[in-house]
């Protein structure tokens, strides 16, 4: 990868320092060198990170187009971390001039909480490899984002009976938004799961066929606290010898990016982990079971056309074709938030003007906070 596109020596160094920990070339990507996690712990970084530094890499080069910096800040990776670099950075950072689009392209020119906290957090990780020699760096204080108000319940029985007569018509098409016979049987069996066992979105992601019940009358949520490991990548990477990111492409069915031997080690680390605690079994009603169903339906199909060996663990599959694969690769985290997303936009237009009618959010949070549900006493056995 060149450095030389930027304009300023020091952020030619700076990317040469995030060159180490999260190269761009795929080649050198599980050799790339660990950096400081946890406790003071090596950790190598994972791919969104990897994209979050070379997005700080650029906020850097736009940033010492302005002349407040120093000239030693253009000479030196380090003296970008003196506190006075820092400072100068974060308020150009806050108003929005550093980013890519003009405010004219359709962007708000201030930055979101939850963006300035990446930039922060990439500033921290920089600090020690650029300036290894600066005991001390400042770094700006980012509030917490307050919480959206959560929708009321009034509308979540609304909300489920209108997805329960979409799923049962033809293509829904509106204005350039459409919305497959697939893509509301998906979403019909998210919202029904939601609704019965108010799981989080990584919760909802992580379910598998073995996390339903016998007749699908009940599902399994492996609770996991907000500020916990997203799932077990890191415990299996240690067994089986190879970096956490390599472990969530096998896990989340990107097996042709890894060897044969590499994925048999990886699949033998996951199976011989002792079950995570806190599994809550939650039933679900007549209409679930039949929203779920449904969706088992559909997504045998799409893993059946895509020839799929040995099928997908995941409950949630991709409906179209993606960087990861064919139809019927288990969908990611992000990828299942936004088929959420979209099925709310696509409802809201088409509920739009309708009696008793409010607006649903398209964040599966502000949902999820307005459900109460209590989980079953006891255990379920699997029905897969």
């Amino acid at each position: 990868m060149s450095v030389h596109r930027y304009k300023a020596v020091a952020v030619r160094q700076l990317a040469e320092v995030v060159e180490r920990v999260a190269p761009k070339d795929p080649v050198a990507w599980e050799d790339r060198k660990p950096i400081a996690g946890t406790l003071g712990l090596p950790t190598k970084v994972s791919r969104a990170r990897a994209r979050q530094l070379w997005m700080v890499v650029a906020m850097w080069d736009r940033a010492l187009e302005h002349s407040e910096f120093p000239a030693r800040a253009r000479r030196s990776a380090a003296e970008l971390f003196t506190a006075r670099a820092l400072r100068r950075f974060w308020e150009l950072a806050q108003t929005g001039e550093l980013r890519t689009l003009a405010p004219e392209a359709g962007r708000d020119p201030v930055l979101p909480l939850a963006t300035l906290r990446i930039v922060r957090d990439c500033l921290k990780i920089l600090a020690p490899l650029a300036a290894p020699a600066r005991r001390e760096v400042w770094l700006p204080s980012v509030q917490q984002p307050e919480l959206k108000t959560p929708v009321r319940t009034e509308p979540l029985a609304t909300l489920y009976r209108r997805l329960a007569d979409l799923a049962a018509k033809g293509p829904l098409e509106r204005d350039g938004i459409r919305l497959s016979y697939e893509d509301r049987a998906r979403l019909l069996a998210m919202v029904a799961i939601l609704l019965h066992a108010a799981p989080r979105s990584g919760e909802l992601a992580a379910l598998r066929l073995s996390d339903l019940a016998p007749e699908e009358r009940a599902v399994a949520v492996r609770r996991r606290q907000q500020k916990a490991s997203p799932n077990r990548a890191e415990e299996i990477a240690e067994v089986a010898g190879v970096s956490p990111s390599t472990v969530r492409s096998v896990l989340w069915g990107q097996h042709r990016r890894v060897s044969e031997a590499t994925y048999r080690r990886i699949v033998s680390a996951r199976d011989a982990l002792a079950p995570l605690p806190e599994v809550e079994w939650y039933a679900m009603g007549e209409g679930a079971w039949v929203a779920v169903r449904q969706w088992l339906t559909v997504r045998k199909a799409l893993i059946e056309s895509s020839s799929l060996e040995g099928g997908e663990p995941g409950l949630w599959v991709t409906l179209v074709p993606t960087k990861a694969g064919p139809p019927g690769i288990t969908l990611r985290a992000q990828g299942l938030t936004q088929a959420f997303a979209r099925g709310m936009r696509a409802l809201n237009w088409v509920m739009a003007g309708q009696r008793g009618w409010e607006p649903m959010p398209v964040r599966m949070e502000q949902v999820r906070r307005a459900i109460s549900v209590e989980p079953m006493a006891g255990s379920v056995g699997s029905g897969k």
